[in-house]
């Protein structure tokens, strides 16, 4: 969440902030609600005041075996009256902070102003889009084809949505995990880490999930348990509650998980195939750094999942995200496009993001300054590196060949058995 301070202080300057969000901020509602929370505060910090001289006097009074019986009686009335202001107070303050939970991050200063993808701002774009003397399948056309996807039987065992993968394309899925894992491991320095896959109510109002969109989750509701929607939610939230010393930083976790999303508010949107699932899986990176390092670590996480794109020879576009885009913990997001021959466009296969210490101060994780010795919030950063599902769309798609078999990419080669093509 933002900075109470700021909230209660300058709320104006929030909301002008906000704006670049294309969002309005009920200002009004926000400085009412904290008019009365000052006073109630005040209230309390009076009568408890009263209550602890008055009490004092008590002992004084008893002390020299003088009646203190109408002191005692004042100070009930005062616990009485205590009571009700300080329930009063609470009932605002839950107010303010439900409100509080909801507001999204500030956007950094460079993201562009905009509403709709139309609007983000291309940075970079890597390698020509193949040309084909045929017309392209896309990835359900040619996976069923070659009887290596199923989309029926999937439907039959559980329900739209998801998908039954067998022999080669389930080989190649599980190939595509294991080739991002050794790269960020190996040459980018992170470690490897395993995570729950079902989580607690304050891991997710610790990354910014809850309570704005427990919609989108998958719920357990007998045990309060959550559905993982990336591993971006449990790998960040290791650190919840936890003060990171200096030379424990930056930490660099990268972690493959399923990931569950009921796609609430999606309907009719990538009805067809893989590109929008309610289970898929992603190889996450998390890094947990100091704050003047956070926007370099941001430049480098975006260089790391390029790097698995390079590498797999797979044409992609980069474009910051403009502010009505952004995700809600995100100050600044760059999204990394692959090029889709079936569709003729690029899309999203990678988001990373920097929070700052928009996360770090909902889960009160902190490293501490060796100048100045004091616990301070770290700033959190996250990227996929890739999305398994659409990385294997990718390949499918730019690597078909004319007879419907699939190429498999060089860089593959050694963990599909040195096998070339896909076939069936």
């Amino acid at each position: 969440m933002l900075d109470p301070q700021l909230l209660r202080n300058d709320i104006k300057q929030v909301s002008r902030a906000l704006s670049k969000r294309d969002m309005k901020l009920d200002v009004d509602v926000i400085q009412k609600l904290e008019e009365k929370r000052k006073i109630f505060q005040i209230e309390t910090e009076e009568l408890q005041a009263l209550r602890n001289s008055k009490s004092k006097l008590i002992g004084q009074l008893m002390s020299k075996d003088e009646d203190a019986q109408a002191t005692i009686d004042e100070v009930t009335k005062i616990k009485i009256s205590l009571d009700e202001i300080v329930s009063e107070l609470n009932v605002v303050q839950s107010n303010l902070n439900d409100i509080y939970f909801r507001i999204p991050n500030i956007p950094h200063e460079s993201v562009p102003r905009g509403k709709t993808e139309e609007d983000n701002e291309e940075v970079k774009i890597w390698s020509t889009p193949k040309s084909y003397d045929f017309v392209p399948k896309d990835h359900v056309d040619l996976g069923e084809a070659l009887g290596l996807i199923d989309f029926d039987a999937a439907t039959k065992i559980s329900s739209t949505r998801f998908v039954v993968m067998h022999r080669g394309i389930a080989k190649l899925h599980r190939a595509i995990i294991q080739f991002m894992l050794d790269t960020h491991i190996n040459e980018h320095d992170y470690d490897e880490i395993n995570v729950p896959y079902l989580v607690n109510v304050d891991s997710c109002i610790g990354t910014g999930q809850l309570p704005k969109f427990e919609e989108d989750l998958f719920q357990i509701k007998e045990h309060s348990l959550y559905l993982i929607p990336t591993a971006e939610v449990p790998v960040t939230n290791i650190v919840r509650d936890e003060i990171i010393n200096n030379d424990q930083l930056p930490k660099k976790f990268v972690c493959h998980s399923p990931c569950f999303r009921s796609e609430a508010g999606s309907y009719g949107k990538d009805t067809r195939g893989m590109i929008r699932q309610h289970q898929f899986e992603k190889v996450e990176m998390v890094q947990l750094v100091k704050p003047e390092t956070s926007y370099a670590v941001l430049e480098e996480l975006v260089s790391h999942a390029e790097d698995i794109l390079q590498k797999l020879e797979l044409p992609y576009r980069v474009v910051t995200l403009c502010g009505g885009e952004l995700g809600f913990s995100a100050a600044k997001t760059y999204d990394i496009e692959v090029w889709l021959p079936s569709q003729n466009k690029y899309r999203e296969i990678s988001s990373c993001s920097n929070f700052e210490d928009f996360q770090a101060r909902r889960m009160k994780a902190r490293w501490r300054n060796p100048e100045t010795n004091k616990p301070e919030l770290l700033h959190t950063l996250n990227g996929s590196g890739l999305a398994v599902g659409r990385t294997l769309i990718a390949i499918m798609e730019n690597y078909q060949n004319k007879d419907g078999s699939i190429t498999i990419p060089n860089i593959l080669r050694p963990y599909m058995g040195h096998k070339s093509v896909i076939s069936s």
